[in-house]
């Protein structure tokens, strides 16, 4: 799930009539004290960090004038909250509240429907205060082809212990968080506190939303980067996977940093998990042996050949790696071949320059690790495939007998080079790929390797070439289902005529 910044979700608050606080986010010090200026009134300054409890973090500061407020501002930019660096604080009009709330709603997965929360006591969070304060909290089940009526937001009011007149303003400001919540696909949507101040205002002190990671392709308004839960901004190799991702072309590609700056020789390995229960097996080994993880990586759910070949030129691209490591759940329904012939294009294009242990358990591994044999004479470093016969632990142990044997090359190995054809025929994939042939070396191959192992059948030959039998806008649409062996096997197989060319923004 995507998380929004405090300032963030004010600003949809605000949106829907709700009332926030006068201010604004600030990047520097000297931004902050304009802002306080504009305000003219003691003010709260708040760093914007996707964690609980600020204040006891000492990451929320009060100002009575500017000077102050750009004072701490200057104090809390920079700030390392968690795995946080503040670069971003909120600068707010100081309020004078008489009475704080609790107001929520969240998608609740068992009952299939959002459910709104309220609660007549705020401050602290909604579990705290079910647990201290049964009696001031009430929810209620939206059935959504109605959506949250005001009647129903005043009754939850009135059911968490509030009467008289303010049971209308909070139905209102209720009612408007919830459309809030479902105008932006939120999983989550939080006001706490939602403040009543002296004057007899309810205004929004503090705000959270949770966006849900399959809505957020439908809000580019939000500037959400990665649809991840973090706990911290994504790294610059989390937004490249991201973009892998997003387009959700079948199966799965999932990449978390777990660790940075480290070096040769500090036992990082690049895990690649394939499905994910065989994934936490295949990490507890690694670690087990005393490795450290440079990142968790799942690609699963039968994900196509091109998938797998980016998720492994990103996981080699993190210098400074010991070795590699791709295990799965050892009897995967999805075809293993696919996982090999991704594998195999990225360790010759890199190249591979570390050890590799592959398990290749599931559906044709027989098949997928007679690719990875047949392809370890133009793989620089040494690759060993296994199946679900062999443990996760049997395959760390062999990864760490590699690690120890092993001595890199003093000059790195050059890649496989891209296809230069001097008769050029070629169509685009479903993922922005350009599939080409040369027909020069394609004329004097004699396997046609392509033809036999295209997974699609979506080519034939025409006058000893191959060729599409399909349109081209077809193949551009899906059909072509990039599973890389008119690449792969023509490269092992046959005259080395076709080259499939995968972009990877920010990579290439």
């Amino acid at each position: 799930m995507a998380r929004l910044h405090e300032y963030q979700g004010k600003a949809l608050l605000k949106e829907v009539g709700i009332k926030v606080p006068e201010g604004g986010p600030a990047r520097s010090p000297q931004e902050a004290r304009q802002i306080a200026e504009q305000i003219n009134a003691p003010v709260v300054v708040k760093a914007q960090a996707w964690v609980t409890g600020r204040a006891g973090l000492g990451a929320i500061k009060f100002a009575d004038t500017p000077r102050q407020a750009e004072e701490a501002a200057s104090e809390l930019l920079g700030m390392e909250i968690g795995h946080f660096t503040v670069d971003t604080v909120m600068v707010e009009r100081k309020l004078d509240i008489e009475r704080e709330f609790y107001a929520g709603v969240i998608i609740d997965d068992r009952a299939r429907a959002p459910v709104v929360i309220f609660s007549s006591v705020g401050g602290t969070g909604v579990e705290e205060i079910a647990r201290e304060h049964p009696d001031k909290i009430a929810r209620h089940t939206v059935d959504i082809l109605w959506g949250l009526r005001e009647f129903e937001a005043r009754e939850l009011a009135r059911k968490a212990g509030v009467h008289g007149k303010l049971l209308l303003k909070l139905g209102g400001v209720i009612k408007k968080l919830y459309d809030a919540a479902r105008r932006y696909d939120a999983r989550a949507a939080e006001i706490n506190p939602l403040a009543l101040t002296a004057e007899g205002e309810l205004i929004a002190a503090d705000s959270r939303f949770t966006i849900d990671d399959y809505a957020v392709y439908r809000h580019k308004e939000l500037g959400i980067e990665i649809a991840r839960e973090f706990d911290r901004p994504p790294t610059p190799l989390e937004k490249i996977a991201w973009n892998v991702e997003k387009n959700d072309y079948r199966g799965t590609f999932y990449f978390i940093q777990l660790e940075q700056d480290f070096k040769k020789g500090d036992r990082v390995i690049g895990f690649h998990g394939a499905g994910g229960g065989g994934s936490m097996m295949s990490m507890d080994a690694l670690l087990a042996r005393g490795f450290k993880l440079a990142d968790f990586v799942d690609t699963s759910g039968n994900p196509p050949s091109s998938k797998v070949y980016r998720a492994a030129r990103i996981i080699l691209s993190q210098e400074g790696i010991d070795g590699y490591f791709l295990s799965g759940s050892g009897v995967a329904s999805q075809e293993q071949f696919h996982l090999a012939r991704g594998l195999v294009k990225a360790f010759i294009e890199e190249p591979l320059t570390v050890p590799a242990v592959l398990r290749l358990g599931g559906n044709a591994e027989e098949l997928a690790r007679e690719i990875v044999e047949r392809a370890k004479p133009a793989i620089p470093a040494p690759v060993e495939a296994y199946g679900k016969d062999d443990t996760p632990d049997f395959c760390a142990e062999r990864l760490d007998a590699l690690i120890k044997e092993y001595t890199p090359p003093e000059k790195p190995p050059k890649g496989r080079e891209p296809l230069d054809p001097k008769e050029p025929y070629s169509f685009e994939t479903v993922t922005g790929g350009t599939v080409t042939f040369d027909h020069a070396l394609c004329r004097e191959c004699e396997s046609k390797a392509c033809i036999e192992a295209c997974v699609g059948g979506i080519l034939e030959l025409q006058d000893g070439v191959p060729v599409l039998n399909i349109t081209a806008d077809e193949a551009r649409r899906g059909k072509c289902v990039e599973c890389l062996a008119c690449d792969v096997e023509c490269y092992f197989r046959g005259n080395k005529g076709g080259y499939v060319k995968l972009p990877i923004e920010g990579l290439d």
